[in-house]
This record gives structure tokens, C-alpha cells and sequence, in this order.
């Protein structure tokens, strides 16, 4: 069974929108979980848009929780990373003008750099994804720098139709095949929706799916539970 992690930025995103203390997105680890999540993932901006540190420090703090920390690559991050110990956490590239994280981090322009984030959060027990487009030599980078995880970026796949995200599906087919076949974990995510999720779960090597933004809003007509069990649903068939 490929596992579900439920990403609830957007909740915190609501909240931010009129400054209140309401919708908690920490109010939501509970419902997705018995709706069939196996893990949550919550990115922690630069420009903290939407999840704030005290929402990642009560997330760290529960107990049990598998917990995905979303995080670009600095200084900053790095060390509360380190500090929290969440069981994972996935490097993504982050710039500020940008609505959502657009494409893959580029591991061959900044190996050195991610490897000496690789290493310091590795030491300190937290499993580290790199969320990269499905490129062979972005692949190899990323095993090379000691990564465990990618994450295939399937924002691609998601926004195209017809040939051009058959072709998409393809790259995506190869690089988890290369992935699994050089010693990587494989996940994946970014744009994912109940109709477009089921040909990634065709995809073997494939463990993990990271899902947010249509959760919540399939959340905002059908509730937040049933919209992440119809994603395990389809998941399962």
C-alpha cells in the first residue's frame, strides 16, 4: 500500500488570510489520520505565509507523528530542523515571489550546499527527501549527496493532458525505476487530484503520496475527513 501524507499548509492558510487563531491546522492531525493519512507534512516558509513555528513545534511535539517538514535550504531552516527532530523532512526550493514551489531543486548546481544540510539533519535521526524533477542526473546528485528520499515532482504531469502528461507520466515512470534501482526511496507529489492520482499509483516503485492542496479544497464542500479518505479510496483501487 503506497502511504498518504496529507499536507496542511493551506488550512494555516486560511487562518493567515484574517490573522486569527482559527482554522488550527494542528486540529487537523487527528482527523486526517483516522481517515486513513499515514503521515503529515507541513512547509515552514521563509516568509512564514502560511505555517508559523509554533505550528511546527506543536506538530514535532506529538507523539507518534510521523511529521514531514517541508523546508527550503538555509541556515535558518537547517537549525530548526535540527532542533525539532521531525521523522523526515523534504529540501524544496523556495523563493519568495512565487504562489506555490514551482519544478525541482536542482542538486547538481548546489551539491555542496544540500549535502552539508543532508549531513547535519541525518546526524541527528531525521530522514531527508530531496524534491526534484524526475531527471536522471538530478536523481544520482541526490544519491550521491546521501539523501535517502526523492520526491518526484509531479506538477507537471498534473497541469498537462493528453500526450504531453502521457509524456510526463513516462519521465516520471523512469525516474522512479532509476530511483529505487540506485538505492532511493520514492515519493512523490505536487498538483496531485482524485482524478489525476490513480496512474501515479500505478507507478511500483512509488511508496509515498503527498497531497495538501486538493484535500483542503475538496475539504471546503464535502469536510476535511472525507475528502482525505476519498484520496485513500482511490489510493487503494
Amino acid at each position: 500500500m503506497i502511504n498518504l501524507g496529507v499536507n496542511i499548509d493551506h488550512i494555516a492558510t486560511i487562518r493567515q488570510a484574517r490573522g486569527t487563531t482559527y482554522p488550527d491546522p494542528v486540529d487537523a492531525v487527528s482527523v486526517c489520520l483516522a481517515a486513513g493519512a499515514d503521515s503529515i507534512t507541513a512547509h515552514l516558509r521563509e516568509d512564514r505565509r502560511h505555517i508559523q513555528d509554533h505550528d511546527i513545534e506543536r506538530l514535532a511535539a506529538i507523539p507518534g507523528l510521523h511529521l514531514n517538514m517541508e523546508m527550503g535550504v538555509t541556515d535558518e531552516m537547517v537549525a530548526i530542523c535540527e532542533r525539532l527532530r521531525p521523522a523526515a523532512c523534504c529540501l524544496v526550493p523556495e523563493k519568495r515571489e512565487e504562489l506555490t514551489t514551482e519544478g525541482g531543486l536542482d542538486v547538481v548546481a548546489h551539491k555542496a550546499r544540500l549535502a552539508a544540510a543532508v549531513a547535519r539533519l541525518s546526524a541527528v535521526g531525521v530522514r531527508v527527501s530531496m524534491f526534484i524533477d524526475p531527471i536522471p542526473e538530478q536523481i544520482r546528485a541526490s544519491r550521491e549527496i546521501g539523501a535517502a528520499v526523492v520526491e518526484l515532482h509531479t506538477g507537471h504531469y498534473a497541469n498537462y493532458f493528453g500526450a504531453a502528461q502521457a509524456k510526463e507520466l513516462d519521465a516520471l515512470a523512469d525516474g522512479a525505476k532509476l530511483a529505487r534501482d540506485i538505492g532511493l526511496i520514492v515519493h512523490a507529489g505536487h498538483g496531485l487530484t482524485v482524478e489525476n492520482t490513480p496512474a501515479i499509483c500505478g507507478l511500483p516503485e512509488v511508496e509515498e503520496l503527498n497531497i495538501g492542496h486538493a484535500i483542503v479544497a475538496d475539504a471546503i464542500f464535502k469536510g476535511l475527513q472525507q475528502a482525505v479518505a476519498d484520496f485513500r479510496a482511490v489510493m487503494v483501487r
